[in-house]
């Protein structure tokens, strides 16, 4: 398999709700008018604590100073494994499940963060860009290492690893973080781009009005659902991820939505907002999920990370307590 590693150099922000008033128009210019910017890569997600903006430095200039916008420290480099060539958006997605063993686990085992974006298309592992030395040193045995420069794929350079790298010491990966489920299903689908135009008040309601005023932490239609809605436009390719009431809203034939109609339970990771620094968070949920053959989607937010399995969450937290039954795991709904 490949390992491409994508030319965007990306900021990871939070939006606190009261401040959505001062960002929107920038954030409508990135969703809705792309040829107006020359953003590539653009993603927003909405929690019941805040917005989480992925963002490339182009983008990121559409983004005004406030006191309610916070920002990750470090620029981060997108990752996509490509299973028999093709690029990024348009292959097969391989899945975090399918990932989780040959690329999130090795490393987090190496102590290296990672930044989660599972799409409609495909699964995007963000890693700091000052640790990618570190992440073709510990990847490359299992990859073949690709570049992505001014649009072309080329072979990575070994970007100063060489014979005399020093080995780093497997760290020891505990499995801390509470695990909570809101009673909502969610569906993730996309739509084809020449369709946004007319579906465009639709969706800027949905993301900023629909609710998105209202006080973290107030209740909406009962205490078991949470506000999660998501939208990314990443080289041309648009995806959502809403929950089951939301979906109805949208025009038939629109959303690109499987046959049978797959809807998604949600698993949310953190009694509190998580690090960006600690590592083993992605793994401790995708490890359980690839051995139990779970298929999942995973996105990573400022504050918490929320992955969306398939098959139920019994046989998933019976995967987790067998593989890791010293565990003290607190798991309940919402």
């Amino acid at each position: 398999m490949e390992l491409h590693i994508l030319e965007h150099s990306l900021k990871v922000a939070s939006i606190a709700k009261e401040g959505i008033q001062i960002c929107t128009h920038g954030l409508i210019k990135l969703a809705f008018l792309p040829s107006k910017t020359r953003c590539k890569f653009f993603s927003l997600t909405e929690t019941p604590e805040d917005y989480t903006i992925i963002v490339d430095e182009e983008g990121f200039k559409e983004l005004p100073e406030s006191e309610h916008l916070s920002v990750a420290e470090a620029t981060w480099l997108a990752l996509n494994v490509v299973s028999g060539g093709g690029s990024a958006t348009n292959s097969q997605p391989i899945g975090v499940t399918k990932i989780a063993k040959s690329v999130i686990a090795p490393l987090a085992d190496h102590n290296i963060s990672v930044f989660m974006l599972s799409t409609y298309q495909t699964d995007f592992i963000l890693v700091r860009e000052r640790d990618l030395p570190m992440v073709m040193h510990t990847l490359s045995s299992e990859f073949t290492l690709l570049r992505v420069i001014n649009g072309e794929t080329v072979a990575a350079n070994s970007l100063g690893v060489t014979n005399g790298f020093v080995k780093p010491k497997l760290v020891p990966r505990p499995i801390i973080h509470p695990l909570s489920s809101p009673s909502n299903m969610f569906c993730v689908t996309s739509l084809d781009p020449d369709t946004l135009p007319s579906v465009a008040t639709l969706l800027m309601d949905v993301m900023f009005y629909s609710g998105g005023m209202k006080e973290p932490g107030a209740s909406s239609e009962d205490s078991g659902h949470i506000r999660f809605f998501s939208f990314s436009l990443i080289e041309g390719y648009i995806s959502l991820v809403m929950d089951e009431q939301t979906t109805p809203r949208f025009p038939n034939n629109v959303l690109f939505t499987s046959a049978s109609g797959e809807l998604w339970k949600m698993v949310r990771i953190g009694g509190q907002p998580l690090g960006f620094d600690e590592c083993g968070i992605v793994a401790q949920i995708s490890e359980p999920l690839a051995t139990a053959d779970i298929p999942a989607y995973y996105i990573s937010t400022f504050k918490f990370d929320h992955a969306l399995v398939s098959d139920g969450l019994q046989l998933y937290t019976l995967s987790v307590s067998r593989k890791h039954p010293e565990c003290d795991w607190s798991f309940e709904d919402q």
